[in-house]
């Protein structure tokens, strides 16, 4: 019997300061991504970096990479850094592929690079040493942003561990390292690739809140995407449009997360699936005008370089295809991926029968019911907005699994085409790299997945499994890969960066030495590291000639060369075609007038008789190395080998002074673990020769003062 006079305490429960008051709008959901976590599904969303504070860590790897990583292709220096060159300075070196007969490389992706090279020296008076530097940090900045934005449309659309592997994986992983400041258009391919999937990713009844343009969701989603994919084709490298193969598969026969209203057919749903991607189509298409139109002009005659790669690529036969450069075993790309991803290539390659594994054993891992979850947002978005909610139609609800296979098919794809295809180099998995880093985030996060689901089973506990940490299994993971990468990326500085530190040591050592041994350099009494920038404007009167032999195809460009000294090429035991110097019609005149570009297009239109797209040797090439003043050898001390084409000059102690030598690794002569990778203590073990500048004797004993 209750007692009148007695008082009671009635505890309510405190509200969390993270409820909504009302008139607020309810905090998002979670899981509604592909992947969904099974324990801690009422916790708090993990922790992932924002768009911008992502973009801002990796700038800082990319920026590191921008000054310190090796050009480790001729073509990106032959092809593009050199016309770049050309069109800023007016000489250069010119490869068959930019004859006006051939045409093979565009202009349009050269140029639009111009502006970022031009205005460090003009406008900051920079030296083109440093617009070099700069044009390489203008890539770092563009691929910061594309890898964060792909980052953040994981987090949002797949899962948050899976971006937040995504995000370490892209940061240290040597393939990005190596890629991601390249000038090649299978590197921009890269950047609009993992544009495109930021958009593609999106299920479409997600884009309204995320992209606020006029456009209709899906048809925003599907323009996005396409012109990406397309940009990346027509201005970069045609074939990456590969990558797309799967995104349109999607567009026109899975149905995704479309809210369709019951009246809604099957036909109906293909029909409109089918002429909002051809619209889309089109208006990427109106991408081929201004390339068309670049090109036209730079080589006077009507042509499209995107057509002309691939009918030379696909098309050009045995005699003048790309197999002429080279052909490797299918295995080529498997053992690179490994030197550059390491254990992340094994567990991207795993990531669609980890996905089958899942389906079997851990089936909730992917949200099947993603559809119902959009469609109850939609609903309630109609309701709040007064509209009568969207009522589902019969058609078939794609699975979530196929969703994600789908999503994980471009990797497969373009490895499987690729591999196929005899000729292979590095640069043409470029566009492919990030995705070999979500893929294996999703395996890594379905693996984890598995953990949890076997610790539930054997202790009968979710709450218990909830408790666990399974943390240090993806941890070990990530830091172990990461541990990889950094020693391949020390690797590949410690062992290959002696062109680039000779072309240093040639311009701010040796011709400040050279002026002032002819009382050409203005006495400094102050402290040296207070020193001016050294004028070399009077090494121009020794009309200097820096020579390469056989390591031509480690020349890094002339933008590391200072103006008044001219690049030669020796004969050595290479047979094949070496690249010419344009035509120097243009030579001391810039840009700033319209006689300058008139000149270089007067150039480039031109069709020289000796380049050839046949690979044949053209002795015009080379000059007798007794006219040299310079020359840059690699000799190999403990296991010396030099010909009558090939001499070891470096031990030529009467005829050539050593500048600077710094040292190289001898491959051919090192055990493969410690060339592979940098490992403290044990890379002593690896052989090493003498990467070398020399200066000729005689020519500098003709220049010397009675």
């Amino acid at each position: 019997m209750n007692n009148p006079n007695v008082q009671t305490l009635r505890f309510r429960k405190p509200t969390p300061a993270s409820a909504p008051k009302d008139g607020e709008d309810k905090p998002k959901l979670r899981h509604v991504g592909l992947l969904q976590d099974q324990v801690r599904r009422t916790a708090r969303a993990p922790w992932c970096p924002n768009l911008l504070l992502a973009a801002r860590l990796l700038l800082l790897m990319r920026a590191a990479g921008a000054m310190y990583s090796n050009i480790s292709d001729c073509d990106e220096v032959f092809n593009f850094w050199e016309p770049l060159h050309f069109a800023d300075y007016g000489y250069g070196f010119q490869t068959w592929e930019l004859s006006a007969t051939y045409a093979i490389r565009s202009w349009a992706y050269i140029l639009l690079h111009l502006p970022l090279a031009w205005l460090p020296t003009r406008l900051l008076q920079f030296e083109k040493r440093q617009a070099f530097f700069a044009l390489r940090i203008a890539f770092a900045v563009f691929s910061s942003f594309a890898e964060a934005k792909f980052y953040r449309t994981v987090v949002e659309c797949v899962n948050e561990h899976v971006g937040r592997y995504l995000l370490l994986m892209l940061l240290t992983s040597a393939g990005m390292w190596n890629s991601a400041t390249a000038f090649l258009p299978s590197t921009f391919a890269m950047y609009t690739t993992m544009l495109a999937s930021s958009y593609w990713l999106f299920p479409v009844s997600m884009t309204s809140s995320r992209l606020p343009w006029s456009f209709p969701d899906a048809t925003r989603r599907t323009l996005l995407a396409t012109m990406l994919y397309a940009t990346g084709a027509i201005f970069g490298w045609p074939f990456s449009i590969l990558l797309a193969v799967p995104f349109v598969v999607e567009e026109l026969f899975l149905r995704g997360a479309d809210i369709l209203g019951s009246d809604t057919t099957v036909s109906a749903w293909r029909v409109q699936r089918f002429t909002r991607l051809f619209r889309s189509g089109l208006v990427a298409a109106l991408l081929l005008v201004p390339v068309f139109a670049v090109d036209t002009v730079v080589y006077s005659r009507f042509v499209l370089t995107p057509l002309n790669i691939v009918l030379y690529n696909v098309f050009g036969g045995r005699e003048r295809g790309p197999d002429l450069y080279g052909t490797e075993p299918a295995s080529f790309y498997i053992l690179n991926l490994l030197l550059n991803f390491n254990i992340l290539l094994p567990l991207a390659l795993g990531a669609l029968p980890a996905l089958a594994i899942t389906y079997r054993y851990d089936h909730k891992r992917v949200e099947a019911g993603f559809v119902r979850i959009y469609a109850h947002a939609l609903a309630t978005k109609a309701k709040a907005d007064g509209k009568v909610a969207p009522t589902q139609s019969s058609l078939p609800v794609s699975s979530a699994y196929t969703m994600l296979a789908v999503r994980l098919a471009p990797l497969y794809l373009w490895l499987g085409v690729l591999t196929a295809q005899p000729h292979k180099e590095e640069r043409f998995m470029f566009p492919a790299y990030p995705l070999v880093c979500f893929n294996a985030a999703v395996t890594l996060y379905l693996v984890r997945g598995w953990a949890e689901t076997l610790f539930i089973h054997k202790t009968k506990s979710p709450y218990r499994a909830s408790k666990a940490s399974f943390g240090l299994l993806t941890s070990s993971v990530i830091v172990c890969t990461s541990i990889l990468s950094f020693s391949r990326i020390l690797a590949l500085n410690r062992y290959y960066h002696a062109p680039l530190s000779l072309a240093y040591a040639f311009q701010y050592d040796e011709l400040p030495r050279l002026l002032g041994v002819h009382g050409l350099l203005p006495a400094w009494h102050g402290d040296e590291r207070e020193r001016p920038p050294v004028d070399l404007g009077p090494v121009a009167q020794f009309n200097l000639s820096l020579c390469i032999g056989k390591e031509w195809y480690r020349f890094p460009g002339h933008y590391l060369i200072p103006d008044s000294v001219r690049v030669q090429f020796i004969k050595s035991a290479f047979d094949g075609q070496l690249p010419r110097h344009f035509d120097e019609d243009a030579l001391g005149t810039g840009l700033a007038n319209w006689e300058g570009v008139w000149k270089r297009l007067d150039v480039t239109r031109r069709s020289p008789v000796d380049l050839n797209d046949l690979n044949k040797e053209e002795m015009s090439r080379y000059v007798d190395v007794a006219s040299c003043d310079y020359l840059i050898d690699v000799d190999f001390p403990a296991h010396p080998v030099g010909d009558t084409l090939e001499p070891r000059y470096a031990v030529q102690a009467d005829v050539w002074d050593r500048v600077a030598c710094k040292p190289f690794l001898d491959t051919a002569h090192s055990p493969r673990l410690t060339r592979m990778l940098w490992i403290p203590g044990m890379h002593q073990r690896n052989s090493y020769g003498d990467y070398c500048l020399l200066r000729n004797k005689r020519r500098e004993a003709s220049r010397q003062k009675p």
